[in-house]
């Protein structure tokens, strides 16, 4: 018998709640604003009704380091061209480095050719100093683009914290997406420095990229120089690059250096993310140095309750935004934990034992790799030491509420399961947890402070216990700055703001429940309508995932003129299954029980693999528009899939459908 959604898995005790990070900062307002607040919710409500004293009080809660004193808090009360504390300069690698007296490790890093290594944060900061040098010497400065084709390494941490002390701007992309993949993104915004490796390893193969490397040059005129590290071989030839120099000598010293750090508006570029590209060209999203370091400052020490000392692990690519996320638990004093490999190699339990190796406090993960260790029966608990371990997190999508269960029963029945929903638009969650909230099945627990999160209908209305649109109706810190090459605004306008006019919608559904946690529901132009009753794939995934003999599933819903429409669902089978009559009538079966018999799919088809983006999502929206005859040329940027050749069946399959 499956869990229920909304069942209580897990309540924090009183000792939880007072040593909490969230609690100390409750305890501040009160003594120096005499601002009172009975628990998280009414934290939250204040938090977003007096937007500005809430973020002035971020501010001085941190003491954030100005090099000019803000004026005003923001600009404006619209979301659209609010500036936040536009007199401010700050510098966000200088925030870093006020942590370089820990004695705590700075970076634990491996991979699957790297031993465990501790870094402390003095070599963290003499490497970061003496690249800072080497950019400089190159001609690096404020405004300049940097970019990175390199792993989750601590090479790739450096070089990020070196390029933001500079005022430079940081855009990077894993080495396995494909070339025209990186082309597209790095093209966009004509970078000066390239830092980049010869290769990398993933499930035990070595995957060398110097023609890549080449091939990418070739299409960036605008690069003079490139920081080179031998990542997969020690004596890789990178003469081809432009003015090559090797990662020792750029970090070479002969006595410790002191960092220098150039001050930036508040609201000036930190990096360059992208949307994932499926459309068209992937949308260059630009953070600000001083948006980014308020909302994870917050977000990190509130509401993953980490600080100095604390082990931070988030499984993660340097093309996924959660790698910028998890740099940004530095600003706290964490230790970041970085693994760059495939989560199954050399076995399915790499990652529980990374987490028993590095006495792991929290574990982030993503909700596919939680649901496929339980589809593996795997048993953290009983093979592991995880007595440290007291957050597993989990984003890129929903997580069912089978998934909360297994957390509970096989890897830690106290763990503090935080299920957090927000994106690359914001480089953060604006769902998330918090310590000193319950854990219910299938339900996030909070919005976070600061985040006016709503669900509105059609009309604008805002919902409570029903599905809407998820939305933000107040300004946020780590909004988009603009688009890279959108003087206009208008690509940036479009992509939030005319659903609702001047209202940030995210494009996600959602359900704010009665007792103010949350429950995503998938993208909002995914969902299937039978018989107008609207669902989220999400459910649909939920309830085919109780068949075991299946490893994955999509559906679409495709309109027919009648006003009628078809839903095909597409399954992956585990290694040695098929698609039997007999589990086609168990598929029906279990989403006519959890779902709703309209719900049922018209069509079953079991296919090799689902086209996923490279950071692993799901494509639904072009497969429906190849399968209702669009051309896929035109409908998907095939450089964005990690499996393109994916495609083929969709595309051969649309004419007979």
């Amino acid at each position: 018998m499956s869990v229920q959604e909304g069942t209580l898995l897990f309540k924090p005790d009183n000792v939880q709640m007072e040593q909490s990070n969230i609690t100390s900062y409750r305890t501040w307002l009160q003594e120096h604003k005499q601002i009172h607040t009975q628990d998280y919710h009414t934290l939250w409500k204040w938090s977003v009704e007096d937007l500005n004293t809430f973020w002035e009080s971020i501010w001085e809660y941190f003491k954030i380091q100005s090099h000019d004193p803000y004026q005003s808090v923001r600009s404006g009360n619209q979301i659209i061209g609010t500036k936040w504390f536009p007199e401010a300069t700050i510098n966000y690698t200088e925030h870093v480095f006020r942590n370089k007296a820990l004695n705590s490790p700075a970076i634990i890093h491996t991979s699957e050719t790297r031993k465990l290594q501790e870094i402390s944060w003095e070599k963290l900061y003499q490497d970061t100093a003496a690249l800072q040098k080497t950019l400089q010497k190159q001609g690096i400065q404020k405004g300049d683009r940097v970019v990175c084709y390199a792993p989750n390494i601590y090479e790739t941490v450096v070089a990020f914290l070196a390029t933001a002390s500079l005022g430079a701007i940081w855009s990077s992309a894993s080495p396995d997406f494909g070339t025209k993949s990186v082309m597209e993104r790095f093209q966009q915004i004509e970078p000066k420095a390239m830092i980049t490796v010869d290769g990398y390893s993933y499930n035990g193969k070595k995957f060398n990229r110097l023609d890549v490397v080449k091939e990418l040059q070739t299409a960036l005129p605008s690069l003079k120089a490139t920081i080179t590290i031998p990542y997969l071989n020690n004596e890789a030839d990178f003469s081809a690059c432009v003015h090559p120099i090797s990662w020792n000598d750029a970090t070479a010293r002969q006595e410790k250096l002191e960092m220098t750090y150039t001050p930036v508006a508040f609201n000036d570029p930190l990096w360059v993310l992208y949307s994932s590209g499926t459309t068209g060209k992937p949308k260059p999203i630009v953070h600000s140095q001083g948006g980014i370091l308020l909302e994870h400052v917050k977000a990190i020490h509130l509401h993953m309750d980490l600080s100095a000392g604390s082990r931070f692990f988030w499984f993660t690519t340097t093309g996924w935004m959660m790698w910028n996320f998890l740099v940004g638990g530095l600003l706290t004093g964490a230790s970041i934990i970085l693994y760059d490999g495939s989560p199954v190699y050399p076995d399915k339990q790499i990652l529980w034992r990374l987490a028993e190796q590095t006495k792991m406090n929290v574990f982030g993960t993503s909700a596919s790799f939680i649901t496929a260790c339980m589809n593996e029966h795997l048993k953290p608990k009983s093979n592991f030491d995880l007595s440290h371990l007291k957050n597993i997190s989990s984003t890129g999508s929903p997580l069912s509420p089978e998934g909360f269960e297994w957390c509970y029963t096989h890897v830690k029945d106290n763990i503090w399961l935080s299920s957090v929903s927000g994106g690359t638009d914001v480089c953060t969650a604006f769902l998330l947890g918090t310590p000193t909230l319950p854990v219910y099945a299938g339900e996030i627990q909070c919005a976070g402070l600061g985040a006016k999160v709503e669900s509105f209908d059609r009309d604008g209305n805002a919902l409570i216990n029903e599905i809407g649109e998820l939305v933000l109706t107040a300004p946020f810190p780590s909004m988009p700055i603009y688009f890279w090459n959108d003087e206009s605004g208008l690509r940036m306008y479009h992509s939030y703001f005319d659903t609702f006019p001047g209202i940030w919608c995210h494009g996600d559904y959602i359900k704010l429940t009665a007792r103010n946690t949350a429950i995503i529901y998938g993208r909002s132009d995914a969902t299937i309508n039978r018989g107008g009753i609207r669902i989220g794939t999400s459910e649909i995934y939920r309830a085919v995932d109780h068949v075991e003999e299946i490893d994955d599933s999509l559906m679409v819903d495709l309109p027919k003129g009648n006003g009628d429409s078809i839903t095909p669902l597409f399954v992956v089978m585990k290694d040695g299954e098929e698609l039997t009559e007999h589990l086609k009538q168990e598929i029906k079966q279990q989403l006519r029980t959890h779902c709703s018999p309209r719900h049922v799919p018209t069509h079953i088809y079991e296919i090799k693999e689902l086209p996923k983006t490279l950071n692993g999502k799901k494509v639904e929206i072009p497969v429906k528009k190849i399968l209702m005859g669009q051309d896929a040329a035109t409908v998907i940027n095939k450089g964005s899939l990690i499996n393109p050749g994916s495609l083929d069946y969709f595309i051969d399959l649309a004419e007979k459908i």
